[in-house]
């Protein structure tokens, strides 16, 4: 029988979200040690973290072609999802790691990830009363410390990078039983359907072409810096000599990405109160400075190293949501759902280039060429988001406090 209650449903939710993303990075999680032990070359360790996300594009435009987010009751499309992912997670334990078919398996995950996800907020928002931004913000927070959670398995499960897989499998397995049992505020409403006639007169608008914008430069950066800033740690701390560098860079890793859930809950409440281009042009800002010089900061004092990347963290997801908030707000209401799946589509497969450049471009001109190289997003999108704030059609975005 289904608990009641606002704040358990939402609760539950929540922690059934953050323990099923943990499959997201689990396997970028131990790279350090699959590098180590099976000699992966750059392309096939971008692989582990660029699959699930074509999978998880994939998985987002077949559910919004179908609509099967609206033929599927949620707790079970949700629960069915998070069981595949985990399911397809621990099976890479039976496969060679260094051949085609475990980025099969990722891919599978990524696919799985569009019914956990986006069927999140589906569920979420049954409960909103006048508090949506923050839920939101809370169901990107969980998405965030749901990716950082495996680098903490990698420390509490430190004696075999497989027992880190398990772990983040047997969680999603716990929370898709778990998610069964939650009760929805109502019934949900129906999901915006992608309708590809409507991509030309979406892109012909031009504040939301810009809001797009925005968020393409903060995809260029945010996926490539989750992927690569616990194996940019590890060196550092193995160049240092510190013992233990594997349990440092990923305790350090753990703490930068998950603080990030504290960033995007602290954008969305901004946003809602000061305005969404106020909040996603100083984000950028700081991500961008940020990606710029925490290369040089390589053989700098822990401390100081330490500091800037969790400022990274917290700038580099705290805009999040709001793209998708100023896609909503801009987007004519029949439009809505085409636009969203628009831009994450292509706000995804951008992040796909990131991920596989940055270890060229590190094994080229080191880790400050790869990170300065994602400032470029940022700079990009902050651009775009100072023209659309300049725009009279900005007077829509959080109820005319731009």
């Amino acid at each position: 029988m289904a608990r009641t209650g606002k704040s358990f449903a939402v609760s539950m939710i929540t922690v059934c979200q953050l323990m099923a993303l943990a499959l997201w990075f689990s396997a970028t999680a131990v790279l350090p040690q699959l590098r180590a032990e099976f000699d992966l070359g750059a392309v096939q360790s971008s692989l582990f973290t660029s699959s699930v996300v074509l999978g998880f594009v994939l998985g987002t435009v077949t559910s919004a072609v179908f609509g099967l987010a609206d033929r599927i009751e949620p707790r079970r499309f949700w629960a069915a999802s998070a069981i595949i992912a985990a399911t397809a997670n621990i099976l890479i334990l039976t496969v060679p790691v260094d051949g085609v078919l475990v980025i099969v398996l990722r891919l599978v995950t990524g696919v799985c990830m569009a019914g956990i996800y986006p069927i999140g907020m589906k569920m979420v928002a049954t409960w909103a009363r006048g508090d949506t931004g923050f839920l939101v913000g809370l169901l990107v927070g969980a998405l965030t410390m749901g990716s950082a959670l495996p680098h903490l398995f990698s420390v509490a499960v430190p004696l075999d990078w497989r027992l880190v897989i398990v772990a983040a499998s047997v969680s999603a397995y716990v929370a898709g039983i778990a998610v069964l049992f939650v009760q929805l505020g109502g019934t949900p409403g129906k999901s915006p359907r992608f309708d590809p006639r409507m991509v030309g007169q979406i892109w012909a608008n031009k504040p939301l072409r810009h809001a797009c914008y925005g968020y393409f430069g903060h995809m260029w950066e945010l996926y490539a810096m989750w992927g690569w800033i616990g194996l940019f740690l590890y060196g550092s701390f193995s160049d240092r000599l510190i013992e233990n560098p594997g349990v440092w860079s990923a305790l350090s890793t753990f703490a930068i990405v998950g603080v990030g859930a504290f960033g995007s809950l602290a954008g969305g409440y901004f946003a809602d109160r000061i305005g969404r281009t106020t909040v996603t042009i100083a984000a950028m800002v700081v991500s961008g400075a940020c990606a710029f010089v925490v290369g040089t900061f390589d053989g700098a004092p822990f401390a100081i190293l330490l500091a800037v990347c969790i400022i990274w963290g917290i700038s580099v997801v705290a805009d999040s949501a709001q793209f998708s908030s100023c896609v909503i707000e801009l987007a004519d209401p029949h439009q809505v759902g085409t636009a969203l799946t628009l831009q994450n589509a292509i706000g995804f497969l951008i992040a796909l280039v990131s991920i596989h450049l940055v270890p060229v471009v590190a094994d080229h001109f080191g880790w400050w060429g790869a990170f300065a190289m994602l400032s470029i997003g940022p700079v990009l999108g902050t651009i775009a988001m100072v023209r659309l704030r300049l725009m009279p059609e900005a007077i829509r975005l959080a109820g005319g406090k731009r």
